[in-house]
């Protein structure tokens, strides 16, 4: 295996800066929709008193899962110590911690009131898990960022491990403290289960690893940097194992659920009731999201084919987006019965209303507020692609494969 050597990209062509420009004007929309909603009010969004979590929390919550998962890419060379892993590293860590950003940007904006964020900050309670969050996200930032300076510092490399191992269980604990926030919410059926927290942890991988190799793949031709099919072909395998693994929790999910009687009516919500939410677990989800993916990376056909790979990529994004919709707004949409059986207690959030399902139709305020934050996180990649050392010159086979002969 050569010595990897590190450079900056060139950043000076037309199609960088046009890529910056897009960026920006989706960063500038973001801004206008957040003003428009601030401005407003809550009501000019598809969200209401029983939808209190809307889009841009499907988004928010996304890039926050796969800002944990990114980082799975560097952790694999560090803490497990596969010397093929090395070189993507630092690409790994800033993409995670620019994942997050985005994601807190969304979240921060669509609270209403996001200079109530310094008394969240300031004042704890320690028994509420959003608490918990604040300290793990900004933990989480603080964390990779020292591990990325001992991964390029040179002299700094010795210990490059010590982080590694810091940052890898801070993320563990980081998606397990997200996933939690679903698994302790005692008030909807759809969310109370301790198997939420796993879950959500073998989503941040296949989301995070689906980002970071179209991330890798667009920059690597984009700047004519040579590219083996060891890697590739180590990525894509590892994809199709934690694709199977999100898929196979799913199914313990709902098997739990459908075996507790106090969540049959959830369950039938979700799986066969007829409402979008059903459409988008079993064909967004289940089918489009997971099966077809794993075709993909696993048909010899398409399997050796970069653009089906890629497309397995985009696909896997698109179901981790339909699960997390699901989840977020599918576990809102259905009242919580009260005393099931019984109309006894009802209230203008539809508590203890049998039966009764709350439509939701994200506004487009809301999902350019979304695309947003997407739109952070990618600038902050291209930006740092261009003023740092990131990014490997060749991770062609002779260079990157310990093994290569």
């Amino acid at each position: 295996m050569k010595e990897i050597v590190y450079k900056e990209i060139d950043g000076t062509s037309l199609k960088y800066w046009g890529l910056l420009a897009g960026l920006g004007a989706v960063i500038l929309g973001a801004l206008g929709s957040f003003y428009y909603m601030e401005h407003n009010g809550h009501v000019v969004t598809g969200m209401t008193n029983q939808i209190v979590w809307g889009m841009p929390h499907v988004f928010a919550i996304f890039l926050i899962v796969a800002a944990s998962g990114a980082l799975n890419i560097a952790s694999i060379g560090s803490v497990f110590g596969k010397k093929l892993y090395k070189p993507l590293g630092r690409m790994s860590a800033i993409l995670a911690i620019a994942l997050l950003a985005g994601g807190l940007t969304v979240l921060l904006l669509d609270l209403g009131r996001p200079d109530r964020l310094i008394v969240a900050i300031t004042t704890f309670n320690f028994k509420s898990i959003f608490a918990w969050n604040i300290i793990l996200y900004t933990g989480f930032m603080g964390i990779v960022g020292v591990y990325l300076w001992m991964m390029m510092e040179r002299k700094m490399n010795k210990y490059s491990t010590y982080a590694g191992y810091a940052a890898f269980v801070w993320r563990l604990i980081l998606t397990t403290g997200t996933g939690s926030i679903f698994g302790f919410l005692v008030a909807r059926q759809a969310y109370d289960a301790a198997i939420m927290a796993p879950m959500f942890v073998v989503m941040s991988f296949s989301f995070g690893l689906a980002i970071y190799m179209l991330v890798l793949f667009a920059t690597f031709q984009w700047t004519d940097r040579p590219l083996g099919d060891v890697i590739v072909n180590r990525l894509k395998n590892l994809l199709g194992v934690f694709i199977a693994a999100v898929l196979y929790f799913t199914v313990v999910y709902h098997l739990t659920n459908l075996y507790a009687t106090e969540h049959h009516p959830v369950e039938s919500f979700i799986l066969s009731g007829d409402t979008k939410f059903t459409t988008i677990f079993w064909w967004g989800q289940v089918i489009i999201g997971s099966l077809l993916p794993l075709a993909l990376l696993y048909y010899p056909a398409t399997a050796a084919s970069r653009k089906w790979i890629a497309i397995a990529c985009g696909l896997t994004i698109y179901g981790g987006f339909s699960q997390l919709y699901v989840i977020l707004i599918g576990g809102q949409a259905l009242p919580l019965a009260i005393f099931p059986e019984h109309n006894i207690l009802e209230s203008g959030f539809n508590d203890g209303v049998n039966g009764t399902t709350h439509a939701y139709t994200a506004s487009n305020p809301e999902i350019i507020l979304g695309l947003g934050g997407v739109a952070v996180s990618l600038i902050m990649v291209t930006f740092a692609f261009k003023i740092l050392k990131f990014v490997p010159e060749s991770l062609a086979d002779e260079v990157a494969d310990p093994h290569h002969k």
